[in-house]
């Protein structure tokens, strides 16, 4: 059976809660200060079951101007609304208001009660119908049914009850969706059961046990009972009035207005892309910047309103804006928004979310507001191809996706499996199932490879580049993960070549000038010819009659070929020279089973000064293992 949420709209004291006791027998006015004065400020909640069968959860709204962000809050979830209007007063003010909010929010069916007709006669019942039918004209209400009742007397009640069992047959199912949220509306705590919460189910299920987490604050809690009206349950789902019972949960660490779901489901943020309609009603435009309240689900926040093409909008223009709010909100697309002016408080508009996690757009950018405005009707791929491009280079997750594009969960994952087989995205983190666009990973592609031809350019005598220094070139929020995808790729794909921690084109050959070549040659020749006695190369350096960093470059070049063997800072040997010697160690250990230093010292003919120093490259390369005041053959050495 199909869940479905009535709620009641209208101004106040035009018997909207009177109405709901005399078809439910429920007294939806619980608090003192209620019954005193006569009005509903808190939300009040009933339900009824239809002649057809099916059960109604009904949330009773606040109808005074004082109280109407309560109302936003009852209106979030509602399939039907009643529009409650008096017979003997007609539409007023925060009829008209409650009329804006309902169509802001998206309701599209519902009905006119219009009540207390035992206080007025024939002749005026027809003009206050008449009245109604004028304000109707135009709005989702239009041509809709016009029911008079009276709750004292209990005339047209009937008729009430039947047209609301008509109208529950036209009310679609809810999209499946396997987000599980609910707004918080209410918080208290009851003797033997704890801390429990109550709100109406907006998408996805939820059962005992189930663990649960309250954004934006992150708390996590288990869920210890579930009442569906007023009955116990072991699962709740969308569309149903639900209270939850909480383990271990203190009162004060909830409120009204955050949003429970699962953990890591949603992802609270500062900023929201919305599609703003800003009311005919309004009397003169809104300017960029403009304080306003933002009431979203059941919360109300604080912001600006950042108008990314215009310095001012104008009663009755609708467009793609930015919000930047003072605290944060857990949203996802599509979710329906009021926004009310700072002061005096009044509503002036609403709409849509278009990105529930967007990034800070800049102002006066075309495109962007192009972009964002499509996004409303942009088929699926295209909305999932929208947000991946707009993560950049630090890609965007699944669990972002889900609420950036509010896709059932199953669905997103298999449009992504077919971008990735068409390589219009890239999974470039499968644990955390973080996704790349293909442009952006061709963009970073091309940077890395100007990189590198800069860095052959300005060091061409050098094999490679480091890959941490490379790395430090690329974007600062680029992760280590992408970046090794990266290189790994372009090494798949013949681009650059790894030889241990750096990384060079494959087109890059390494090319001395004259002057250069002539130091290679100078070079290779004195450490040839001075054997296991060379000089430093601070002292060869002064002989070279040369630039000292060129040198020095010509030097680093033989020893990455392999041509000269660096033993320590500044003490170089011919490579044939030092593979002499270790043949001649290895041959000894194996004969003997040890050596000493001075044994090691008449082996090579050299002073101590170039004894120790060898005898300790061999230890660093494994050849050798100390053990006290001997050497001998590590194993596999």
């Amino acid at each position: 059976m199909k869940q479905i949420i009535l709620g009641t709209a209208g101004h106040i004291d035009h018997g909207k809660t009177s109405l709901i006791k005399a078809i439910t027998g429920t007294d939806t006015d619980r608090l003192k200060e209620e019954k005193e004065r006569g009005i509903t400020i808190e939300l009040g909640f009933a339900s009824l079951d239809l002649p057809s069968g099916q059960h109604l959860g009904i949330v009773d709204v606040p109808g005074h101007e004082k109280f109407v962000k309560n109302m936003v809050a009852g209106a979030t979830g509602i399939d039907i609304v009643v529009m409650v209007i008096a017979a003997d007063e007609g539409v007023m003010p925060q009829t008209r208001e409650h009329m804006e909010i309902c169509t802001l929010l998206g309701v599209q069916h519902g009905f006119v009660a219009l009540t207390k007709t035992d206080l007025v006669d024939e002749e005026w019942l027809e003009l206050a119908m008449e009245d109604v039918r004028d304000f109707t004209t135009g709005t989702f209400l239009d041509g809709a049914p016009i029911v008079p009742v009276s709750s004292t007397t209990g005339q047209g009640l009937a008729e009430f009850t039947k047209i609301l069992d008509d109208i529950s047959t036209t009310v679609p199912e809810r999209p499946k969706s396997s987000l599980f949220r609910l707004p918080v509306d209410r918080v208290f705590t009851m003797k033997g059961f704890g801390t429990v919460i109550t709100g109406s189910l907006l998408s996805g299920q939820v059962q005992v046990g189930d663990t649960i987490m309250i954004y934006p604050s992150r708390i996590i809690s288990k869920v210890r009972g579930l009442q569906v009206h007023n009955q116990a349950v072991e699962k709740a789902f969308a569309g149903q009035r639900t209270a939850i019972n909480f383990q271990g949960l203190e009162k004060a660490s909830i409120n009204r207005g955050e949003m429970l779901a699962f953990p890591g489901s949603l992802t609270p943020s500062y900023m929201v892309d919305i599609l703003l309609d800003y009311l005919s009603s309004n009397k003169k435009p809104i300017k960029n910047r403009t304080r306003v309240r933002v009431h979203t689900g059941t919360g109300e926040t604080l912001g600006n309103l950042i108008l990314l093409d215009r310095e001012e909008l104008n009663p009755g223009e609708k467009i793609a804006v930015q919000l930047r709010l003072d605290a944060p909100v857990s949203l996802v697309k599509d979710d329906r928004y009021v926004i009310r002016s700072y002061s005096p408080i009044r509503t002036i508009g609403g709409g849509q979310v278009l990105n529930p996690i967007p990034v800070k757009h800049k102002r006066f950018k075309p495109e962007i507001v192009e972009k964002l405005t499509r996004i409303a009707d942009l088929p699926p791929e295209e909305v999932i191809d929208y947000h991946v491009d707009q993560s950049g280079y630090q890609g965007v997750s699944f669990s972002d996706l889900l609420s950036m594009t509010h896709i059932p969960e199953k669905k997103l994952d298999q449009m992504l499996q077919g971008m990735l087989s068409k390589k219009t995205v890239i999974l470039v983190d499968k644990e955390k199932r973080i996704y790349l666009h293909s442009s952006s990973f061709e963009n970073l592609r091309q940077d890395l490879k100007g990189q590198l031809a800069d860095y052959h350019q300005s060091n061409p005598l050098k094999a490679g580049m480091q890959k941490e220094e490379l790395k430090s070139k690329t974007p600062r929020n680029l992760s280590p993960k992408i970046f090794s995808l990266l290189v790994n790729q372009m090494i798949r794909t013949n681009e650059v070549v790894s030889e241990e921690d750096t990384v060079r084109l494959t087109s890059h050959k390494i090319a001395l000038g004259a002057d250069q070549a002539d130091i290679r040659d100078k070079i290779i020749k004195t450490y040839r010819d001075s054997g296991l006695q060379p000089p430093y190369f601070k002292e060869l350096n002064r002989h070279l009659d040369a630039d000292p960093s060129r040198a020095k470059d010509v030097l680093v070049l033989l020893v990455e070929e392999g041509r000269i063997v660096k033993v320590k800072e500044d003490l170089y040997f011919d490579a044939a020279a030092v593979e002499s010697l270790k043949e001649k160690l290895i041959d000894f250990l194996n004969a003997n089973g040890e050596i000493t230093t001075p044994q090691f010292k008449d082996m090579t003919g050299a002073s101590r000064k170039y004894v120790i120093p060898l005898i300790e490259h061999f230890d660093s390369r494994n050849v050798t293992i100390r053990i006290g005041d001997i050497r001998k053959l590590r194993k596999g050495g």
